[in-house]
């Protein structure tokens, strides 16, 4: 009987932490998610500002410096932009290795 009553909180336990993991992940995609968003908002809003200001300009060199500028900032936001989805996905990855590194410790460490 005594084994039967292990195997049950073992299985409990388990359960609570995939429930709690489970929670985690989601945060991280919503995270994840809501910075693409923002990012691909932000890159339209930029872009449509920028055709107006092409649609407006009096010269091929007042033209080409709209371009020119919209260019670089618009490579610098990817940048930034990447950087930081780059760091939710880091994120993302330690939250779904945790439960693994706690089960480890768990494992490893002795049993008093």
């Amino acid at each position: 009987m005594n084994g039967f009553e292990e195997f049950q909180k073992f299985g409990k336990n388990n359960f609570e932490v995939a429930v709690k993991s489970f929670g985690d992940l989601n945060k991280s995609f919503q995270a994840i998610a809501t910075e693409v968003n923002d990012f691909s908002k932000k890159a339209f809003d930029e872009g449509t500002a920028t055709f107006e200001k092409l649609s407006g300009a009096k010269s091929v060199e007042q033209a080409v410096e709209i371009q020119t500028n919209y260019a670089k900032k618009a490579y610098e936001d990817y940048v930034a932009g990447a950087s930081k989805i780059g760091e939710l996905y880091v994120d993302l990855a330690k939250e779904i290795y945790k439960p693994v590194e706690d089960a480890m410790a768990k494992k490893v460490a002795p049993t008093a």
